[in-house]
């Protein structure tokens, strides 16, 4: 590898600007008006929040007048996982919130709701939520204190696992409860239909699709049943989230939603790059766990542990050698710890795994120089 060349393969951290995106933005900075002033500056602002919800929403097949934009998947998590919402001008309160144990932690945090008002229920040693526990937990819910609010994640982010959403989904049904999905892994890889009524709620982000940093969305099947709101102020969003809006932000988040519906299908070429490079690996150490194979899950997303080597090392190696992959879930910089998605699944290792998640721009010659450098990091652990 030339000194300069870098390979990345990060995308379930980041995707990088997509040059539409960067497009968008750039024509939006050369706009100074306020998108809420009534000149025609303010409605030229206007205008192209308007066009990045419209772009956003097509994504999801969601009316454009329920998508909420925040400035990323943590504010939206934080504003729904909420007791307190309003059906017109009255009161719902959700009595107790239902997280999954191997959820990212924006929503293991249980937004609003207190340490004696949630509780997590369990995946299997396959990483899929154990339905029939979930559906005890969700048969003992005392609806006198509130209704059941259940969240979770479409595809997970370190393994990738894709979880069964339409039966988790028809099980809150089944017990009165409210449903928010954390689709931020998943919206741009997998189709998603609002629509269909399976999610009340899903949590989307605008960088893991190719768009800018800051920006997120909340993105409601109906907008009869909402949360109150978070931010609380002028009243921009419908009055769902005060704060003047970023033009520049939501422009690019919205032509990266409509280049990740136009490329959906590109996805299946990733996943012939993230077999083979699972194949070069395994035939380079026998023994190393790939979590998650053999599962339904994200196209790109690649899990594994090398015996007697720790990830963060391994990270490091292959840092060293040109290479950006995680250790894990980069929810928190430069935090390194045991990851809780493989505690929940019963994985006792203590090395951790590394996480190699690729991308539409990952090439075949990319896996191969990948697996000429993890020989030499392998090679060099078992001398």
């Amino acid at each position: 590898m030339a000194p300069n060349s870098r390979i990345y393969f990060d995308y379930n951290a980041s995707a990088p600007l997509v040059d539409e995106a960067r497009a968008a933005m750039l024509a939006a900075l050369d706009l100074a008006a306020n998108p809420s002033s009534v000149h025609a500056e303010g409605r030229k602002a206007r205008a192209l929040i308007k066009k990045a919800r419209r772009q956003v929403a097509a994504l999801l097949n969601a009316n454009p007048d329920h998508v909420v934009f925040t400035s990323g998947a943590t504010e939206a998590a934080a504003m729904v996982l909420t007791p307190e919402f309003t059906m017109g001008r009255s009161p719902i309160r959700m009595g107790y919130l239902y997280v999954c144990a191997a959820d990212h932690p924006c929503t293991l945090e249980g937004g609003s709701f207190t340490a004696e008002h949630k509780t997590q229920y369990p995946v299997n040693s396959r990483g899929i939520v154990d339905l029939e526990v979930f559906s005890r937990l969700l048969t003992q819910h005392d609806h006198s204190c509130g209704l059941p609010l259940v969240v979770c994640h479409h595809a997970n982010n370190e393994t990738g696992i894709i979880q069964p959403i339409e039966e988790i989904g028809r099980i809150v049904k089944a017990h009165r409860g409210v449903f928010v999905v954390d689709a931020v892994q998943a919206v741009g890889r997998l189709p998603i239909d609002v629509s269909a009524g399976i999610a009340d709620y899903l949590i989307v982000s605008s960088h893991k699709i190719g768009g800018p940093k800051g920006a997120g969305a909340l993105v409601a099947f109906s907008d009869l049943m909402m949360p109150m709101p978070l931010i609380r102020g002028g009243g921009q969003e419908r009055g769902h989230r005060s704060g003047t809006e970023s033009p520049a932000n939501l422009a690019g988040f919205g032509a990266a939603a409509e280049v990740a519906a136009q490329n959906m299908e590109d996805w299946g070429a990733t996943s012939k790059l993230r077999d083979c490079l699972e194949a070069g690996v395994r035939q380079l150490v026998k023994n190393t766990v790939f979590y998650g194979q053999g599962e339904y899950r994200l196209p790109n997303t690649s899990f594994f542990s090398m015996p007697d080597m720790k990830a963060e090392t391994l990270q490091i190696a292959l840092d060293l050698a040109g290479f950006a992959t995680s250790p894990g879930s980069a929810c928190s910089s430069g935090k390194v710890g045991a990851s809780h998605v493989l505690k929940a699944m019963g994985v006792k290792s203590n090395e951790g795994a590394i996480r190699v998640s690729l991308g539409p721009t990952s090439s075949q010659r990319d896996v191969e120089m990948f697996l000429e450098a993890f020989a030499k990091i392998a090679a060099r652990a078992a001398a």
